[in-house]
């Protein structure tokens, strides 16, 4: 009798042959970080107060951070009355402490004192900058050009134990205060040394309904984004507008 042949074995893989590339991640893959507390450092001025209030709004839980914890508070409830639910007040000290992702939203004039006084508090925390290091004569608006190259890369030097991004410069205060706008149309430009980081920020700006994360290179690169918002305040006392920044084709 003939016996049944056997299965042949699978062969054996060709070492010589290329390995397939890895699949491209989609750069619009963005992580979830509706469950992050976001601080937000200087929250009691127009551009800080702004960004609480907006990411309040879109459901982060948000807290404003101040030199002085009764000027925070105060600020929590008045957007809190406004809508913003999930926001509160601390000093900054607190703010750092109790959140996930930190902006610094303080005058340029105070930006490394502040950040000297909260080194340990900002220990491992992601923090976002988004100081523009500006001067004012009777020309208008100029760029300042910090020692280090920008705000950025002076806030990744004072910070040696955060992971430090830029984002968030050219988006108007008036507009991120207007409740009457439901859509502030305008790229965010992220900057960072781990694209993981970048991402998160990115989905932060997402959160805000028309804005959209953009990632825009490495810290080196932060002085340009920074520099550009003088050119901007030019634009919008011009044509009494509040203009942001799109990029085409992306």
């Amino acid at each position: 009798m003939t016996s049944a042949a056997e299965p042949s074995s699978p062969a054996a893989p060709d070492a010589s042959a290329p390995a397939s590339p890895a699949p491209r991640k989609d750069p619009w893959d963005l992580p979830d970080v509706s469950g992050l507390t976001v601080g937000v450092l200087g929250g009691t001025g127009d551009q800080g107060r702004g960004l609480a209030y907006r990411l309040a709004r879109a459901g982060q839980r948000v807290v404003i951070g101040s030199r002085r914890e009764e000027r925070a508070r105060q600020a929590a409830e008045e957007l809190a009355a406004r809508g913003a639910t999930g926001i509160e007040g601390a000093d900054n000290a607190e703010c750092a402490r109790r959140s996930d992702v930190v902006i610094v939203a303080v005058p340029w004039d105070g930006h490394a004192r502040t950040l000297e006084s909260l080194r340990e508090e900002l220990r491992g925390k992601l923090v976002v900058d988004c100081v523009n290091p500006l001067g004012f004569d009777k020309k208008g608006a100029y760029a300042i050009t910090p020692d280090e190259g920008s705000a950025a890369e002076q806030a990744a030097g004072l910070l040696p134990d955060s992971r430090v991004t830029a984002a968030f410069h050219h988006v108007s205060a008036e507009l991120l205060a207007d409740a009457d706008v439901e859509e502030i149309a305008t790229d965010v430009m992220v900057l960072g040394e781990v694209r993981a980081d970048c991402e998160l920020v990115q989905a932060l700006a997402a959160r805000i309904p028309g804005m959209r994360g953009v990632f825009a290179g490495r810290l080196r690169n932060a002085h340009q984004v920074e520099s550009l918002v003088a050119n901007l305040i030019s634009v919008n006392r011009r044509y009494r507008a509040h203009a942001g920044v799109r990029l085409t084709d992306i």
